[in-house]
């Protein structure tokens, strides 16, 4: 049976399909009258999120919490996802949205409902993985501060974490762009008391927007104070290297000027020179512990 005959019952108007393959996105083609440039894409993985019109449907590209692709075809009475994996081999899983679905009366299913279910529970996953995110900047937050982790082991955290959050604005940030578009009525299909629904969609994805540029902010925050620690402690090492060889200078001036082969100095011939000598290094070195030792130095 065609795809599209199964469209002319209330529960069939959402088709889905999780990494389809060629014939599959042929037949998906043919039966809905796909345009060639925007199947290209979704076989194409990492698209930008964005919203293309043509003819008979739209395009849109979205991306779930966990970073995976989801490509939606919105026709006047139809929409087909197209799901794909994420690196980790993870796909956005559909079950939310379409229980949502279901539980909306048949006669008010319309398309528009279908895509504001979809966005809807994708945005909501943002907060899901901003709070993983929140709890990461913590946790690197105390091992800044503390002495559990190795420098190395905290540098590679903190670059993982600024990488994943770089990754997850560019992924996020380009929706506003769609959501403004729907809110604009350029798809037809999204439409009437749909607009009001997207508008609420779209204050989620700026408060979205707003954590992960506070986050940004954290994590930055999080980078400079971990340099500035660094800093202290090699201006700390310096200190204490500069003082203790303040103390050799001392000891190594007497030294180096009872140690020259002149015949005429003073003390050569003295009995008591050679402890004098020593009590003195001793008497500069002690002064000079302890003055260091009180200013922290040591």
């Amino acid at each position: 049976m065609p795809i599209t005959e199964l469209l002319a019952g209330p529960d069939a108007r959402w088709i889905d399909a999780v990494d389809p393959t060629p014939e599959e996105l042929q037949r998906l083609t043919a039966e809905f009258g796909l345009h060639p440039m925007a199947v290209e894409d979704v076989t194409k993985h990492g698209q930008r999120p964005k919203l293309e019109i043509y003819e008979n449907h739209a395009f849109l590209v979205a991306y779930s919490g966990r970073l995976s692709e989801v490509d939606l075809f919105i026709g006047n009475d139809w929409v087909v996802t197209v799901r794909e994996r994420n690196e980790e081999g993870a796909c956005w899983d559909p079950k939310v949205a379409k229980a949502r679905c279901d539980r909306t009366n048949s006669q008010a299913r319309s398309t528009g409902v279908i895509v504001h279910a979809i966005l809807d529970e994708i945005v909501d996953e943002y907060f899901v993985a901003l709070d993983a995110s929140e709890d990461q900047i913590e946790a690197i937050e105390e091992a800044v501060f503390g002495d559990e982790k190795g420098e190395r082991e905290l540098q590679q955290q903190l670059f993982v974490a600024r990488r994943a959050l770089v990754a997850f604005r560019h992924k996020v940030m380009p929706l506003r762009e769609v959501l403004a578009a729907l809110l604009r009525r350029e798809v037809p299909a999204v439409n009437g008391d749909t607009l009001v629904l997207m508008q609420d969609v779209f204050d989620h994805l700026l408060r979205v927007v707003d954590t992960i540029d506070s986050h940004r902010e954290l994590m930055g925050n999080a980078v400079d104070a971990h340099l500035a620690i660094i800093s202290n402690q090699m201006n700390d090492v310096m200190k204490r290297m500069t003082s203790w060889g303040a103390l050799l200078l001392g000891a190594t001036l007497i030294a180096g000027i009872y140690g020259m082969n002149f015949q005429h100095m003073p003390e050569l011939g003295w009995e008591y020179g050679y402890p004098f000598a020593l009590g003195l290094m001793l008497a500069l070195t002690g002064t000079g512990f302890v003055y260091f030792r009180r200013r922290d130095w040591l």
